[in-house]
């Protein structure tokens, strides 16, 4: 099978539109890893990700009939403004479903690009579906992300240039994984040349459907997926990659929404340039693969695989890089409620930079603080400072690793509410598309009263809300059943330390 895929991939007709990207040296980030560090810059791409190779490589694979015809594909993406762009240099009709939630930066690249967009659903799933509709009413040719041998091969065009630039040694390529399409060609061409080399896939830990499937030992559905690294959003991984990853692909990493954010700050200070979530995780997977295995001296490469971005992102990426670099903490503190004990509490965190602070008077005796305070990974660990205060008599709550805290409660501290009796605290994401905030208050309002609300937008498809709701202790059973109706990911929030410290 791998020859085959080789073959295919030697026969690309990637550079009729494509352009071979360079493969940077992260100086700054191999001297901090003590590897030698390698970008392999697809976010140069003309359409800014590698996704045109596969795009133009399939194309071009069409008979003259079925150009005829007119293509068609569903995509939120970069899938979409590659097959956009490859069917505009070649002359054919491209028509692009993509959900009713696309951000517009990504609707724009596409109409830019030449493509007929149509907006259809609230979910990939339903774009998909019209689709394959419209396959069937119009006669178009479906033109597949990912799982396509044509697709794949396109996308290991990416390998065989790696191996190109860099003949000598290298130990691991390090690669996205959203559908396996990358992976997969990537796998192909490299295992088959160089099986020495080690490729190892990256996902978010919110949406790891290769690492699920790699231990099942078969392809599966996750039930949710996280939605920050939009561009690798895949509940299940295709069939024509899984085939060749579960032989091929040596490890799957996974990586917090945190180690992303950090890791987009790497690729800035070394290249100046903004990856796109997804595009990071390569480098977040070298971070991550070299904490786990304490290697150094050796040759690492990251597919740095895009960077269509909202600009309007970039503040929650900024506000969690240093969290995944381990360079602050988020830590709940309860103090005296008395002259002098802010001064103290100011003297016991030393020459540590402060980076938030909120303070609410609890009760006549106590107050609790939601501080931030830079710490150092190796120098300075968080676990020091937690432990310094403790040992000065300030009871601490970690919440470094707590979602509602960095999501929700650091932007809303003020208190105990004295009438919100009963009240459940629920974390919810849900689409982000004009009326969906009234949909979702419409539906979640209408049994038990709303007694807390915050609502964070974050420039991406998915909104963030916290909510507390009054309901008695004999009708908590019916609340699952409720929220089910509405249909968006939640959790139960009630018992989290930061909700009950400073607003429960």
């Amino acid at each position: 099978m791998l020859e085959q895929y080789v073959k295919k991939i030697l026969t690309s007709r990637v550079y009729d539109v494509a352009v071979e990207t360079p493969l940077h040296s992260a100086g700054q980030l191999s001297k901090r890893l003590g590897n030698q560090i390698l970008l392999k810059r697809e976010d140069l791409q003309p359409v800014f990700s590698f996704k045109i190779r596969g795009a133009y490589n399939k194309l071009a694979q069409l008979t003259a009939e079925e150009l005829a015809r007119g293509v068609v594909t569903a995509s939120a993406g970069n899938h979409a403004q590659g097959l956009a762009l490859a069917a505009r240099e070649m002359g054919i009709k491209a028509t692009i479903v993509m959900p009713k939630t696309t951000p517009e930066i990504k609707i724009e690249g596409v109409r830019s690009r030449g493509g007929k967009v149509v907006l259809h659903g609230d979910s990939f799933p339903e774009a998909l579906a019209y689709s394959l509709k419209l396959v069937d009413e119009k006669g178009f040719v479906y033109i597949h992300p990912y799982d396509d041998p044509h697709t794949i091969a396109g996308q290991g065009t990416v390998a065989m240039e790696i191996l190109r630039q860099h003949p000598g040694r290298l130990d691991a390529i390090f690669v996205p994984v959203g559908g396996g399409g990358l992976i997969a060609g990537i796998a192909a061409y490299v295992k088959y040349l160089r099986p020495e080399i080690k490729v190892i896939g990256v996902e978010p830990d919110d949406s790891n459907c290769l690492q699920a499937a790699m231990a099942a030992g078969e392809r599966v559905v996750l039930p949710q997926v996280g939605l920050f690294a939009d561009g690798v959003a895949v509940a299940q991984i295709g069939q024509h990659t899984f085939d060749i990853c579960r032989h091929h692909v040596d490890e799957v990493i996974t990586v917090s929404t945190d180690e992303i954010c950090a890791a987009i700050k790497d690729i800035y200070d070394d290249t100046r340039s903004i990856t796109e979530p997804a595009g990071a995780l390569g480098v977040a997977g070298i971070k991550r693969y070299v904490e786990m295995y304490g290697v150094s001296g050796q040759t690492l490469v990251a597919i740095d695989s895009g960077a269509n971005v909202n600009f309007d992102r970039l503040r929650h990426v900024a506000e969690r890089a240093e969290l995944g670099e381990k360079r602050e903490a988020i830590i709940a503190v309860t103090i005296p409620e008395r002259p002098g004990s802010f001064k103290a509490f100011c003297e016991a965190v030393g020459k540590r930079q402060i980076t938030e602070f909120n303070y609410r008077k609890h009760t006549s005796d106590e107050a609790h603080i939601f501080v931030g305070v830079q710490t150092h990974p190796e120098n300075d660990p968080r676990a020091a400072l937690v432990q310094q205060l403790i040992d000065q008599g300030f009871p601490v709550t970690d919440l470094t690793d707590n979602e509602l805290a960095k999501l929700h409660i650091r932007h809303m501290v003020g208190g105990h509410s004295a009438g919100a009796s009963d009240e459940m605290v629920l974390r919810f994401e849900f689409p982000e598309r004009p009326g969906a905030l009234f949909n979702f208050l419409d539906k979640l309002g209408g049994r038990w009263n709303i007694s807390m609300f915050h609502y964070r937008n974050h420039g991406a498809a998915d909104g963030r809300v916290v909510a507390g709701l009054q309901v008695p202790e004999d009708e908590r059973h019916l609340v699952p059943a409720a929220l089910a109706q509405i249909g968006y990911p939640y959790w139960d929030e009630t018992q989290n330390p930061a909700y009950t410290l400073f607003l429960g």
